[in-house]
């Protein structure tokens, strides 16, 4: 199976300890987010675990364990975008994350590592012209490093038009000029790049929309045939990547990225972040008495007698 660590939160860059933690234990416990007195207990165990995926703005807490997570499968997307604090509070600079971008894919291949230039945000400081800039120079410094970068437009979710009134979508014109050019520079620097939003029409300009997470990715940076159980979107007609079981939790990220979908209030966030305890199964709090927990089925993918790539 899939492990997933990043369509909730961001567990490297503030929970790797306690991700270690659940590794050496060998499980982790998971509350549904809608029925929060359900728990999923998952055994994290390299017989079942073909890949834990991993999702991140700051991939440095997680790199003193590389050698540690060796007897399992990873792949990591890492996103770099073009925003300073007034999008991203306290996402760590552009540079410092391409040089351990560069350190993570140096240790574990660069197909096991793809690049997210997400969501595009256009106004009056970040221009479409700002974006392609800062797409090319990003590029160019990871040419090498990996084959695969993602990008999207970002996504009116209601609660962060709620939070944040003055994000706007743009024009389909301006979305094309941005596609277009991020093909060409991910061509020159020999990236595959896809589409992470509902834009599938870009499709029509050359643009790859089937989903910026696929189980081909997987099998990819692992070197072996997954014979996938079940499916996973997460909005039908929406998403087309495969997402697998995620084992973090809404409202705990402390980057506090403005366009956010996983976030409601910075309260609410401190809050659980407050509660968080490194030696817990749980990411925030612990077991209470009324909490019901249930063993997941779990089974390899892998197809032992395939190497694909």
């Amino acid at each position: 199976m899939i492990i997933n660590t990043g369509q909730r939160t961001d567990i490297p860059a503030f929970y790797s300890k306690w991700f270690m933690n659940r590794i050496r234990e060998g499980y982790v416990l998971v509350r549904n987010p809608y029925y929060p007195e359900l728990v999923t207990k998952f055994l994290l165990n390299p017989e079942v675990v073909d890949v834990i995926g991993f999702c991140t703005k700051n991939p440095r807490p997680m790199l003193p364990y590389l050698e540690e997570l060796k007897p399992f499968g990873q792949f990591w997307y890492v996103s770099i975008t073009g925003f300073e604090q007034d999008y991203e509070p306290n996402v760590p600079s552009i540079d410092q994350v391409i040089d351990d971008f560069k350190t993570l894919s140096s240790a574990i291949g660069p197909s096991a590592v793809g690049w997210r230039y997400t969501p595009i945000i256009l106004d009056q400081k970040y221009t479409a012209k700002r974006h392609i800039e800062t797409f090319e120079r990003i590029a160019s410094l990871l040419e090498g490093y990996t084959e695969l970068v993602a990008f999207g437009f970002v996504d009116l979710y209601p609660k962060m038009m709620k939070l944040h009134p003055d994000i706007f979508d743009t024009d389909d014109a301006t979305k094309i000029e941005i596609a277009q050019a991020m093909q060409s520079i991910a061509k020159k620097h020999h990236m595959q790049l896809r589409l992470c939003s509902k834009e599938k029409w870009l499709a029509r300009y050359g643009i790859d929309v089937e989903g910026c997470m696929r189980v081909r990715d997987y099998e990819k940076s692992i070197d072996a045939s997954l014979e996938v159980k079940q499916k996973m979107e997460a909005r039908k007609n929406y998403c087309a990547c495969y997402l697998s079981n995620d084992i973090g939790a809404y409202n705990s990220c402390l980057h506090l990225c403005r366009y956010c979908y996983a976030n409601g209030s910075e309260r609410e966030i401190r809050q659980n972040y407050a509660n968080h305890d490194d030696a817990s199964p749980l990411l925030i709090g612990h077991l209470g008495p009324k909490d019901k927990v249930r063993l997941a089925k779990q089974e390899s993918f892998k197809n032992k007698q395939i190497t694909l790539f």
